[in-house]
């Protein structure tokens, strides 16, 4: 006689088998041609009838931030979307929040935990909760009760876990969407508004492509579990020699802080705990991409959530870690190649290195947003320097975002808008439009003088430092580079420029600039501008720590061969070479020293030397405000960095959120140092020209223009707007209504307000 066959529930139940065979049964019913409500009713009842739970809820989040039930078994049918939880409320707000597991055997004593007559849980004790996470984003909540008061095993909680997965997917791929009212979707999917800094001005609309993309996984569940195993171990065995090859690569066989960090993320390789939860997953039934998935989404959510500093940078090289074991699994390359990247593209990254951003293909690349960088970060320079609209510290910007989403970076005000509605798209189309148009009506005064309405020229010159800022000469119609930042070609090189390619760049850039001057700063590097290949010092300052100038003194090989290159390339023109943070008349001393020594050496071995040189500082130091007249009787001319200045005078970081806007450099204090700067080099007849941010915002420049500044040395971008609103600017009345605030006992002792009531006034657009 045939045996009976065994009970399906009993089967599912099996410690062993149960987790493996809901996840089949799952991926049938993934398959099935049925309407999302009924697969989402179909699922609950697997996962009750597996974990043998009286109940199995699934709550959705939803843009308006509450949880609303999607699908029941064991509580009232009638309850589904109609009970709607606040985000702190009751128990599934509680998961839902904090995105960790709540595991309760009598969840009506739990402080948090809240009655909904209408969905009959009362006589409900035992509660299991678990987050439904991707990207360590919370989509809902996946709930299983009990009449009976037990504390359910780990091994429950972890198929619970596993399963969330599989509705993460669901959710994420917008097939929810047909059930949710108007204003009441999913969050996932849904259009999404945030704000973070500015880092480049304008505005950019296009498409998502992630820098270091996520494997997209096509197959969740496993159909070999052992084969599985084995392919993550064999994975993690590559990963490790890639890091083990990283580490000793020749170019890093120095010590140094860059070794040291490359040997701790090897170690988090070798991390068994992060191993076996990922093995763990893998084991419950999932492919060996969907187990790396599952822990780093768990890894994400407790990054978002920790506070410690350092916790949070650990949990970021787990975060990487997987990235890379992703890409190992699946083969995929690091990034999309210069032939993949699509027209419109904008960059989303955690974080990026300079050489990375000029690895894209400029004509397709629209804007870029990034999780860590601020307005001082490498990346951030480079991006002026190209003009790609940019804004830094969006948290969690890389899992927000899916390839291919629709994107609106707008760069002058740090807000970024993702999968944005039809409303705000065409907004933002009509705005840059308009800034299309007031670009033809800046390009139209590119010949034009830069004469202030009562007859004050004002020379306009671009800041520079890579190749691909010289075409900027022509195209604003500048009248030269009065900043060319050296440095930007040693951050962007994987080695120490040779002499004869620094001696190449420095004759392209006067070769561009023609008869129009070039300021070449020396290096100005150390401090946070660390180059991979020279060992940096680690420092609790490093801004006002060993850095240019006083790096440059220090090793005055480093300096001289620089120096070299732009006397030789200068042979025969006009030369002007600037000196970094010089914060004692001695510096300049010694560094001018240098240049005749390197003149000296040109004469003796016959090079053609150039036709005239001015050797000026860079005056950022507060200390050279007491020093300014034996300062300018050596000097040919000065530039002030009204950057470092503004954040030496006010002792606030610049790169630091909570004190960088603390301080306006449109303030008294700092306005009247300007004023003693330009006045001091009026009556010793040098020339004083202002290079930072300041002079790039037209409110900025119209401020210098009324304390006396007929020289700026501005991003190229902001070359059309500012000579706009200066040719409209009638100097005299600006100097009769601002200047006396400057002389007036403090108060408010920012003076914006009063300056952008006086552009107002005289029709001048900021």
């Amino acid at each position: 006689m045939k045996a009976p066959e065994p009970n399906k529930d009993i089967e599912m139940r099996g410690a062993l088998g149960g987790p493996r065979v809901l996840l089949r049964r799952l991926r049938e019913v993934m398959a099935e041609p049925v309407s999302a409500q009924e697969r989402l009713d179909k699922i609950v009842v697997l996962i009750a009838a597996n974990m043998v739970a009286e109940v199995c809820s699934v709550y959705v989040l939803r843009v308006d931030g509450t949880l609303e039930l999607y699908a029941t078994e064991g509580l009232k049918r009638e309850a589904v979307h109609q009970t709607v939880l606040k985000a702190d409320e009751g128990l599934v707000g509680l998961v839902a929040r904090e995105a960790n597991p709540i595991n309760l055997s009598d969840a009506q004593s739990h402080p948090a935990f809240s009655y909904r007559p209408e969905t009959g849980e009362e006589i409900y004790h035992s509660f299991l909760g678990v987050p439904i996470l991707r990207a360590g984003n919370t989509l809902g909540v996946l709930t299983v009760q009990n009449r009976a008061r037990r504390t359910y095993t780990e091994e429950e909680e972890e198929a619970l876990q596993t399963t969330a997965m599989v509705l993460a997917e669901m959710i994420a791929s917008g097939e929810l969407s047909s059930l949710a009212k108007p204003g009441a979707e999913p969050a996932a999917r849904h259009a999404m508004h945030v704000t973070g800094t500015s880092l480049c001005d304008g505005i950019a609309l296009g498409h998502v492509v992630l820098h270091e993309p996520r494997v997209v996984i096509t197959n969740v569940i496993a159909d070999d579990v052992p084969r599985e195993l084995k392919r993550l171990d064999a994975a993690i065995a590559t990963l490790r020699e890639d890091l083990d090859r990283m580490v000793e690569h020749r170019d890093l066989a120095d010590d140094g802080e860059h070794r040291d960090v490359l040997e701790a993320y090897r170690m988090f390789s070798y991390d068994q705990g992060w191993l076996h939860k990922i093995r763990e997953a893998v084991s419950t039934g999932l492919t060996a991409e969907a187990g790396v998935e599952r822990v780093q989404s768990d890894t994400r959510a407790r990054m978002l959530r920790a506070s410690d500093p350092y916790l949070r940078e650990r949990l970021h090289d787990l975060d990487d870690l997987a990235n890379r074991l992703m890409r190992v699994l699946s083969g995929k390359d690091h990034a999309p190649s210069k032939e993949q990247l699509p027209d419109n593209a904008i960059i989303v990254a955690r974080s990026m290195g300079p050489a990375a951003l000029l690895d894209y293909d400029r004509k397709k690349l629209r804007g870029l947003v990034l999780e860590e960088g601020g307005p001082t970060s490498h990346v951030s320079i480079v991006a002026r320097a190209l003009g790609i609209p940019t804004v830094g510290e969006i948290e969690n910007a890389t899992g927000l975002v899916e390839p291919g989403d629709a994107i609106i970076v707008d760069g002058s005000s740090g807000q970024v808008h993702m999968r944005p509605p039809p409303d705000i798209e065409a907004s933002y189309a009509e705005r840059v439009r308009l800034r299309a148009r007031r670009q033809a009506q800046y390009r139209a005064l590119r010949d034009r003088p830069c004469r202030t309405k009562d007859g004050q020229d004002i020379t306009l010159m671009i800041n520079a430092g890579l190749a691909i800022d010289l075409p900027h000469i022509e195209e604003t119609g500048a009248a030269g580079i009065g900043l060319f930042r050296t440095e930007l070609q040693f951050m962007v090189a994987n080695a120490f420029p040779r002499t004869s390619e620094q001696l190449s760049l420095y004759r392209s850039v006067l070769d561009a600039a023609g008869k129009r001057p070039v300021t070449f700063r020396t290096l100005d590097i150390g401090g946070d501008k660390v180059v991979p290949y020279l060992r940096n010092i680690e420092e609790e300052n490093p801004a006002l720590g060993w850095r240019a100038i006083r790096l440059g003194l220090d090793r005055p090989g480093l300096l001289r061969s620089q120096v070299r290159a732009m006397l030789r390339a200068a042979g025969g023109r006009h030369l002007r070479i600037m000196f970094p943070m010089v914060a004692m008349v001695e510096e300049f001393d010694k560094a001018k020293a240098l240049v005749e020594v390197e003149l000296t050496h040109l004469r003796r071995h016959g090079h053609p030397l150039p036709e005239r040189i001015e050797i000026g500082a860079m005056l950022e130091v507060p200390a050279l405000l007491f020093q300014l007249d034996e300062l300018l009787e050596r000097v040919d001319f000065l530039s002030v960095g009204s950057n470092d200045l503004m954040q030496f005078l006010y002792a606030a970081d610049r790169g630091n959120k909570r004190v960088a806007e603390r301080f306006d450099p449109l303030s008294a204090p700092m306005l009247r140092a300007l004023k003693d700067i330009v006045d001091r080099g009026r009556k010793h007849n040098k020339p004083v020209a202002l290079c930072g941010e300041l002079a790039s915002q037209p409110i900025g420049a119209l401020a210098l223009a009324i304390v006396g500044y007929r020289t700026l040395s501005l991003a190229p971008s902001a070359v059309g707007p500012v000579k706009a609103l200066l040719v409209e600017l009638d100097v005299k009345k600006g100097e009769e209504a601002i200047l006396p605030l400057l002389d007036r006992p403090a108060g408010s002792i920012s003076i914006r307000h009063q300056i952008e009531s006086f552009a107002a006034a005289e029709g001048l657009q900021l």
